[in-house]
């Protein structure tokens, strides 16, 4: 069983990553639903918190049906964090997580995300700091090193641990890196199995098949896996991976029905969450996802993507199923060796 503090996970937990402009309550429900065990809130300013900017506020709306939930804050200043954290701790999720992996520039170059990776001895202080700051436990993201010259993923790994994180996610790419090229999860590996290491260490990076999660596993030995761009108009990766690694088998693939339907729940949360006029904008960067597979499907898609109202979107939809209701889809090649290649990568759509 593994274990974050007192909240169990189960014996091999599939987390959903936070991803900005992705990772919201309605996208959530609909990873929930279909197995996701524990899931993070889309990384919020420690700066925008205090100053009760409303985008930060927004973000820490949080429901019961999401349990296990764990709100991540970013910043590059201890009080900030500190009080942050406190602000974070009085919306009761169950765990706080600490953003020192966002590449962004702005973000990065504020020293806050991956920029912290150049002063590590700043970043075991800050998270020192929040620890110290809430009885929530702590966890951490963050990548192997700044640039090929500075992994050191292993060393920071103990020292955050030393101070006081339940958890340590580790993303298999260097901040220069960004998103491009492979994930290396061989450090990935070497923190999981460092005898010194005691909290739980999740892998993320490039895990878009069952198959490849099933690689991870018995690879590196890690305690579970977070998964980012694969769930993206897709949610049914987290059900499809736990089927396969309990009998080896893939589950039948989603319908056209089936993922207009999950379309559907999406967009009405985000309706509901949102306000019909942000929630339509904002649910535009999903269809090509939940779509994608369908021939000559690129008219439909022009269609969600102008339509303003509810009403519209769903009669799109509707006319969706009923021409494509006999498509069967194909499921791409399996990639056993578990670092991808740039073709197999395609799939994959918008974050590690």
């Amino acid at each position: 069983m593994v274990k974050i503090g007192n909240i169990e996970l189960g014996e091999f937990p599939l987390l959903l990553a936070p991803m900005e402009d992705v990772s919201d309550p309605p996208f959530r429900a609909v990873c929930k639903d279909n197995g996701a065990d524990l899931m993070y809130t889309e990384f919020i300013s420690s700066e925008g918190l205090i100053r009760d900017a409303i985008k930060s506020r927004k973000k820490l709306d949080i429901f019961d049906y999401e349990r296990p939930i764990g709100i991540q804050i970013f910043g590059g200043d201890e009080e900030s964090l500190s009080l942050a954290a406190q602000i974070v701790e009085a919306t009761n999720p169950d765990l706080l997580d600490i953003n020192f992996g966002c590449p962004v520039k702005k973000v990065a170059c504020k020293g806050a995300g991956a920029g912290i990776l150049k002063d590590i001895p700043k970043m075991v202080k800050l998270t020192a700091a929040v620890v110290k700051a809430t009885k929530l436990p702590v966890t951490i993201k963050t990548r192997l090193g700044w640039d090929e010259e500075t992994k050191n993923i292993e060393d920071v790994a103990e020292r955050l641990q030393d101070v006081g994180i339940k958890a340590l996610t580790i993303h298999g790419r260097t901040r220069t890196q960004m998103y491009k090229g492979n994930a290396d999860w061989t450090l990935i590996g070497k923190v999981k199995n460092n005898p010194r290491i005691q909290i739980p260490i999740f892998g993320n990076g490039d895990i878009c098949t069952p198959e490849q999660a099933v690689a991870a596993r018995a690879k590196y030995g890690v305690d579970g896996i977070m998964i980012g761009r694969a769930a993206i108009g897709y949610p049914w990766i987290f059900n499809e991976i736990k089927h396969f690694m309990k009998t080896g088998e893939h589950l039948p693939l989603p319908t056209v029905l089936e993922r207009v339907e999950v379309c559907k729940k999406h967009l009405r949360q985000s309706v509901a969450w949102k306000g019909e006029v942000v929630g339509i904008l904002e649910m535009r960067r999903h269809y090509t996802n939940y779509l994608k597979g369908l021939p000559h499907i690129k008219d439909y898609r022009q269609q969600l993507v102008t339509c303003n109202t509810l009403a519209e979107i769903e009669d799109v939809l509707d006319k969706v199923v009923l021409q494509y209701n006999d498509h069967i889809f194909e499921r791409s090649a399996p990639a056993y060796d578990f670092l991808p290649s740039s073709n197999e990568m395609t799939g994959c759509n918008v974050y590690g």
